[in-house]
């Protein structure tokens, strides 16, 4: 090469260099260093699942409501926990970090995974005719006398968040084998072991758009979209689950 190398050349000369450290050789020879991967733990690499059902065809519930929560608020809580995990990574090799700094971003890792946890399992029991049936409605007979008692009391536990922010969660616990609607504020909140069978988002987030601030509204619409199917399908993996 001329001692003042034109444009070209000095491209070409970078471009031979940069495939030779492709294949694993710098200039010197030698096979460079690379960053070690990330473990599972800390990799921050979750992807949103797909909506299950086609949103225009939602009873009571706009296709714009549904995409937005789906894109924005669950979207979000996706891209957050990916963030956390790999913040939570490189914290961690600072030794003089204090515990507590630490600490915070815990909490953050808890918040965003039961936000993703809770948001997939909503979406994936939307799409449905809302006529209960099968193991579900057997259990839920059993555990609250009738199908209309249980659904007297999730309305119920719904509207009382209704306005606010939470969690409507029919939980079957493998532990003690009850099955129960719980209260939840936020996404932190289920009972240990509480395998989640039914989930209704009551942020406002989720009816806002369509119903203002008629939650009860919202909670009427819900309960005609239910996919018990895939209730069912929760159901018979939670009582497998908790025999011992």
């Amino acid at each position: 090469m001329s001692s003042n190398p034109s444009r070209r050349e000095l491209l070409a000369t970078l471009g031979a260099g940069g495939a030779a450290i492709a294949l694993g050789r710098g200039a010197s020879g030698q096979t460079p260093v690379t960053a070690p991967e990330r473990p599972p733990a800390f990799r921050g690499q979750h992807q949103p699942r797909p909506l299950p059902f086609d949103p225009a065809r939602l009873k009571g519930l706009s296709e714009k409501l549904v995409r937005s929560h789906w894109e924005h608020n669950y979207g979000g809580a996706v891209r957050a926990l990916n963030t956390v995990e790999q913040r939570l990574d490189a914290m961690l090799a600072d030794r003089d970090l204090p515990a507590f700094v630490y600490g915070d971003l815990k909490r953050e890792e808890l918040v965003r995974t039961g936000s993703v946890v809770l948001h997939e399992r909503y979406f994936a029991n939307l799409g449905g005719d809302g006529r209960a049936s099968g193991a579900a409605l057997d259990l839920i007979k059993r555990a609250f006398g009738s199908y209309e008692q249980w659904e007297a009391e999730f309305r119920r536990t719904a509207n009382a968040l209704g306005g606010g922010s939470g969690w409507v969660i029919l939980a079957l616990n493998l532990h003690t084998g009850e099955l129960h609607n719980y209260w939840a504020s936020d996404h932190m909140h289920n009972a240990p072991l509480g395998a989640p069978l039914l989930v209704l988002d009551m942020y406002e987030h989720s009816y806002h758009m369509d119903f203002g601030a008629a939650a009860a509204q919202y909670v009427d619409a819900f309960m005609k979209n239910v996919q018990w199917d895939e209730v069912n399908r929760r159901t018979e993996w939670a009582q497998r689950a908790a025999r011992p």
